[in-house]
């Protein structure tokens, strides 16, 4: 598959020496500002710009000599992308954080004051983009997502410059994503999720995905609660299923859960054989970091970051040693 000069030299900035996307994830917004709030017991409104600021570049100094690459976002993050290790390339999130609620189907936004272009400027080697989606929901909404997907990968395209799309299933019906008839459905959601993601006319380089399953409800995985959705077999077959689905490389993210769980996902993705290209791990290493900063202040995060942050990452990179270069994904040699 044939890809521009400029999009190989970025993805080649954002990937170790085996061509793997090792990144680190500090794109977090409202999420991050709600959960600083509440561990300080104090209003959303209280936790300024500059307190946000002040965390990320904590995150991205500690975090990014173990990590390829780091992702960050133009409204919070740009004084942060300026503390990253030298070996870690700049992913930016381009999207609006969450979703437009005023309307059914989680439409996504694009940041204002933000254009590809900009996030060229900003030193930015990617792209990410964000949106909530499930072959579920009414065909008229996915065709505004649909279109809105186009749109960038155009943008993109035309600075040569590679584009990340993260797609989170959701329940049209307002189910919980973490619940037990999620689950279920999970597997399919995902598999027609990086199905569409996959065609040529949405110019997408990288997937950004969640895995599969939910490893809570695995049977006999390290995190097991005890209800099953699918037995470890079955859980192994729709890793293999979602990756031969998809023809561009994907990565994997997080979610939001435990580091534990999330290992144990990666665990599954090599013991099934996936040719998956890496990860984008936002809290699964540093969530636990929030109620440290927010009660103790700066100078105890950057020690619980060191200490712990630091054993979360080396946890998720030792995790990934199977996985398989971006390029070869492409059938393509290692870039030069």
């Amino acid at each position: 598959m044939k890809m521009s000069e400029g999009k190989l030299k970025h993805l080649k900035a954002l990937s170790n020496k085996a061509g793997v996307i090792a990144a680190a994830a500090m794109d977090q917004r409202g999420s991050l500002q709600k959960s600083l709030a509440s561990a300080r017991g104090v209003d959303k409104k209280e936790i300024t710009s500059e307190m946000m600021g002040e965390f990320k570049t904590a995150v991205t100094k500690v975090l990014t000599p173990h990590a390829s690459a780091i992702l960050l976002d133009p409204e919070f993050g740009l004084d942060a992308r300026l503390a990253r290790s030298s070996n870690a390339g700049l992913l930016l999130a381009y999207e609006l954080s969450g979703y437009d609620n005023t309307r059914p189907g989680r439409l996504p936004d694009l940041l204002p004051h933000v254009s590809v272009k900009r996030l060229v400027d900003w030193g930015a080697d990617a792209v990410k983009i964000l949106i909530y989606y499930t072959p579920a929901e009414d065909s008229q909404i996915n065709d505004v997502k649909h279109a809105f997907i186009e749109r960038i990968g155009a943008e993109c395209e035309t600075y040569e410059i590679p584009f990340f799309l993260e797609f989170v299933g959701y329940d049209p019906k307002g189910g919980d994503e973490k619940g037990f008839d999620f689950a279920k459905s999970k597997p399919n959601v995902v598999k027609k999720s990086m199905e569409e993601f996959s065609k040529p006319v949405y110019k997408v380089d990288v997937l950004k995905v969640e895995v599969p399953v939910n490893a809570e409800f695995v049977e006999g995985s390290a995190v097991y609660k005890g209800q099953k959705a699918y037995s470890r077999g079955e859980a192994l077959t729709h890793f293999r299923e979602a990756a031969a689905i998809a023809t561009k490389p994907f990565i994997y993210l997080s979610a939001g859960v435990s580091n534990a769980q999330f290992v144990e996902s990666l665990h599954m993705a090599s013991e099934s054989g996936t040719d998956y290209s890496g990860v984008l791990c936002g809290r699964a290493t540093w969530k636990e970091g929030m109620p440290v900063y927010a009660k103790q202040g700066l100078k105890a995060l950057e020690e619980w970051l060191q200490r712990e942050g630091v054993k979360n990452i080396n946890s998720v990179n030792d995790a990934i040693q199977t996985a398989s270069p971006w390029y070869k994904k492409l059938g393509m040699a290692a870039p030069a």
